[in-house]
């Protein structure tokens, strides 16, 4: 069988996402994701954050960083990826999730994407007319 690093989560950003480059000239933003798990805590339920640390790599990294602003929802899709180095004499290691896919969901209110002089508005998902059924066909299953 097949080993399975897989990851999805959907949160809101803690802070923007910084966009640098490496020595090779390859985009790379890192931001961090805030994601709520709900426990209860008595007869009442609260939200528990995890906090998870996002990178995006090339073309995606230049393209979605205006929009990738503190408090902004996301959907990631990715994998983990283990970083390990030494320092001081002691061997360190951090964990991150290397993203393959992000969806932009809701929009910031009152936020600014970076070069834009006017409010990011919410995206309304919703539809406003009715589904066209105009298959001049029928399908056989």
């Amino acid at each position: 069988m097949t080993d399975i690093n897989r990851v999805i989560l959907v949160g809101r950003l803690t802070r923007d996402a910084e966009l640098r480059y490496t020595n090779a000239g390859t985009p790379v933003s890192k931001f961090s994701l805030a994601v709520n798990r709900r426990r209860k805590s008595g007869d009442m339920w609260v939200d528990d954050p995890n906090f998870f640390n996002i990178v995006l790599w090339g073309k995606a990294a230049e393209a979605l960083n205006q929009y990738l602003v503190k408090g902004k929802q996301v959907a990631i899709d990715g994998e983990l990826r283990q970083s390990k180095w030494e320092q001081d004499g002691q061997m360190r290691s951090r964990v991150e999730i290397n993203a393959n896919n992000i969806q932009l969901l809701s929009g910031v209110r009152g936020a600014q994407p970076q070069g834009a002089g006017k409010e990011y508005p919410d995206i309304d998902f919703t539809e406003k007319d009715e589904p066209v059924d105009d298959f001049e066909d029928d399908i056989p299953f």
